[in-house]
């Protein structure tokens, strides 16, 4: 396995060309003025509703340009509402990701939809395969979608069983090119993690279907000897917003010539189950840019007041650097949360690289202990925050499939605001001045590893 792991990496390098992340072109700055969309339980809102929503969150928010300025730049970008009505539920490691993804497939009573760029034949696994053929079986439909080189290391057993239970299953652009669907593109990968249940309950974030994720990340028992616990975050959402991450998979699903879905009632008629402003955003490198990575630079030249971003895979390209470099410099806290334990010593040396000019600039940069971090989150201004399974490095932004939620609001920031500041107690701050005195090898790793940063 590990064998053909290396295998698919060396395929994907080899395949890898000149493709850059789209400049930030003129139009970035137009419409700004132009009014903002929400959708509600039955559609869109008026007008006059839409402004009441958007002004009663700026009266309980800081001062940012967020509501002024980026907004309507983002529907514009994007093309998806932002959706009223949502309830959200913020989830911090794998234990209480898969408690409630186990739950709601249990609860499932007419379909599951579910994508995932890992799933791997271990405990973790086998629950949610368990589950899964146990509710096909009592008549729910059950649609599944892997990537073949996340999930290279588990047995075409495992999805054949899932398939002879009656799940369809569906590989995302097959490594071996005579079971490609469509035009071989081996280098473009589904990294998203999405689960949809009946159309009303949504999951997104950076966790995966891997026993890596079984420990907690605060406070709990600490892994067993030798394994290291993995720190991520989800977001479960129930509302009008779940049709939009439904509309996403299935897009996927008919671009990759799935077998036709079963007849299920996959839009039903939508509850609102709370007060949370929500926008689904799924990026792929087939449209004319990466939606995620454009309103993500958007919203940090639009901050005010604060920028957290806590990612795993921090290889930021010249635009996105220099973005918040700018930020500091005009006063903003930007504030990055990176791994200090890692899983790819190539993109932790990369990422590092940076370190130098980020640190000149004011940016403070936390590196987390004690555990592997995993997560993909970002807050702007307290206000504006994203949870999804894009990393802020090339291949996130050239040659994914990614999905992300973006949700607007005060209470929600400040949820956000208290996770990054438990991951800060668990980090160390690097200090310029310490990281100058770094050691001539780490420092020659650095510079091997920033040859590679685009093939990351």
């Amino acid at each position: 396995m590990h064998i053909a792991k290396l295998a698919a990496a060396i395929c994907l390098t080899s395949l890898v060309g000149c493709s850059a992340i789209p400049t930030m072109v003129p139009d970035m700055e137009m419409h700004p003025s132009r009014a903002v969309r929400i959708d509600g339980e039955y559609g869109p809102l008026t007008v006059r509703q839409s402004k009441a929503i958007l002004a009663r969150l700026e009266k309980n928010g800081e001062q940012t340009n967020i509501f002024d300025r980026h907004l309507a730049l983002e529907e514009e970008i994007v093309g998806s509402p932002l959706v009223a009505g949502n309830k959200v539920e913020l989830l911090v490691d794998g234990p209480s990701t898969y408690g409630a993804m186990l739950a709601a497939i249990e609860n499932a009573k007419d379909n599951i939809n579910m994508e995932s760029f890992t799933i791997e034949n271990d405990e973790i696994g086998q629950r949610f395969a368990k589950l899964l053929i146990s509710k096909q079986r009592s008549g729910v439909q059950v649609n599944l979608i892997y990537d073949s080189v996340g999930s290279i290391n588990t047995p075409k057993a495992f999805f054949e069983t899932l398939q002879q239970s009656g799940v369809n299953v569906l590989e995302f652009n097959p490594i071996n090119p005579l079971r490609a669907r469509q035009g071989w593109q081996v280098n473009r990968r589904d990294h998203r993690k999405l689960l949809v249940v009946d159309g009303r309950v949504a999951f997104v974030g950076g966790v995966n279907i891997s026993s890596v994720y079984s420990s907690g990340s605060f406070g709990r028992p600490r892994p067993t000897k030798g394994k290291t616990t993995w720190r991520d975050t989800d977001l479960r959402m129930a509302g009008p917003v779940v049709s939009e991450f439904q509309k996403i998979f299935m897009e996927t699903w008919d671009e990759q010539n799935g077998e036709p879905l079963a007849v299920r009632d996959y839009f039903p008629e939508p509850d609102e189950n709370g007060n949370e402003l929500v926008r689904a955003i799924g990026s792929s490198p087939e449209a004319a840019y990466n939606e995620m990575y454009v309103t993500l630079l958007s919203a940090i030249n639009s901050a005010e007041t604060e920028i957290f971003l806590t990612n795993a895979y921090f290889i930021p390209d010249p635009q996105l650097l220099a973005a918040l470099k700018d930020a500091a410099q005009r006063g903003v806290d930007v504030r990055l949360l990176l791994p200090r334990k890692t899983d790819s010593d190539l993109v932790f040396y990369a990422s590092r690289s940076y370190y130098d000019e980020l640190l000149a600039a004011g940016i403070r940069i936390y590196e987390r202990q004690d555990a592997l971090l995993h997560a993909k989150t970002a807050l702007i201004d307290g206000v504006w925050s994203t949870i999804g399974s894009t990393n802020l490095d090339w291949r996130s932004f050239t040659y994914n499939q990614e999905i992300n939620a973006v949700v607007l609001g005060q209470d929600f920031g400040m949820q956000m605001q208290g996770l990054f500041a438990k991951d800060m107690e668990s980090s160390e701050l690097v200090s310029l001045e310490s990281w100058r005195k770094r050691s001539l090898c780490a420092r020659i790793k650095e510079r091997a590893a920033r040859l590679w940063a685009r093939l990351l």
